[in-house]
């Protein structure tokens, strides 16, 4: 069997940067070992699978080389560009049914595509002496006004608060106590960041996943979501600039990326998520499996 994918970059601040994403239409006929041989033969940390769906305008499956999530952020904008760039939809409002849920999102006049995620989960506090020892950097290089906390808008990621910029693009961490503790607490991976940033900006951010075999990744449209609420939720997120957040990523593997989100809120609560951006460098490959 001969399957089409496109090949594409969301998020990408600069012609080499973005987080590559696959995306496969007209999915139905797919098997699950089919997506799954798919996704690994592509070798992106995430494709898309776009099928019908009796809840929503389509259903999407997100399959990593090795497992499938529930979600993923980038991919759903590489999804959704697909579908425009193929004149499937035209700019609009449209629902998407995910494992994460029913999330409405927006295609834009301009290209530019906002998703809603799902509305935060605050869980648990980590220790973090923990964290440090799998980041091989010391305790006080973790910021002290903020917790370690596992966060989701639809996936869940441990959020963890770095000093300075050159702390968090300097550090090297071992990969394998990052998956060991992934399993522990049961979450996607780490989303590490920093206030400082190389621009002015909201956060500068690195995300290590290896339990789903993604040592890092450039762009992280969950995780940036979960960390917009949960700034918000500990003070470092206004009312006058949560609807204009940005965030860095990428710069340290040379993929430079630029990640916006907005958080709708009612008094302290947050009552919606969004998190948008664009895809480039659309292409075309055939995979026999």
């Amino acid at each position: 069997m001969k399957v089409k994918v496109y090949t594409l970059n969301a998020f990408g601040k600069s012609s080499n940067g973005g987080n590559p994403a696959g995306v496969v239409l007209n999915a139905d006929t797919l098997s699950d070992n089919h997506m799954q041989r798919i996704a690994k033969e592509v070798g992106f940390s995430e494709t898309a699978f776009v099928q019908k769906s009796n809840d929503a305008d389509f259903k999407i499956r997100f399959f990593t080389p090795s497992e499938e999530v529930d979600l993923c952020g980038h991919a759903t904008i590489a999804c959704f560009y697909v579908l425009a760039n193929k004149g499937i939809i035209s700019p609009g409002k449209y629902k998407q049914e995910t494992k994460a849920g029913v999330l409405d999102l927006e295609v834009k006049m301009d290209g530019t595509i906002l998703m809603n995620q799902a509305l935060p989960e605050f869980l648990e506090i980590i220790d973090k002496k923990e964290i440090a020892n799998s980041l091989n950097i010391s305790e006080d290089e973790i910021a002290s006004d903020l917790p370690i906390q596992i966060v989701s808008t639809g996936l869940k990621d441990i959020l963890i608060p770095i000093k300075n910029l050159d702390t968090l693009l300097s550090m090297k961490p071992d990969f394998d106590k990052i998956t060991e503790i992934s399993k522990k607490y049961n979450v996607v991976g780490y989303h590490a960041f920093t206030l400082e940033t190389k621009l002015d900006n909201t956060a500068h951010c690195r995300n290590f996943a290896p339990l789903y075999d993604i040592p890092e990744e450039s762009a992280t449209g969950t995780s940036n979501g979960a960390l917009s609420c949960y700034l918000f939720k500990y003070g470092k997120v206004t009312v006058e600039n949560k609807n204009h957040l940005i965030f860095e990523q990428g710069y340290s593997m040379n993929k430079p990326s630029e990640i916006s989100a907005s958080l709708s809120t009612n008094d302290e609560n947050i009552i919606a998520v969004k998190v948008g951006g664009n895809a480039s460098d659309l292409k075309e490959k055939i995979i026999e499996i």
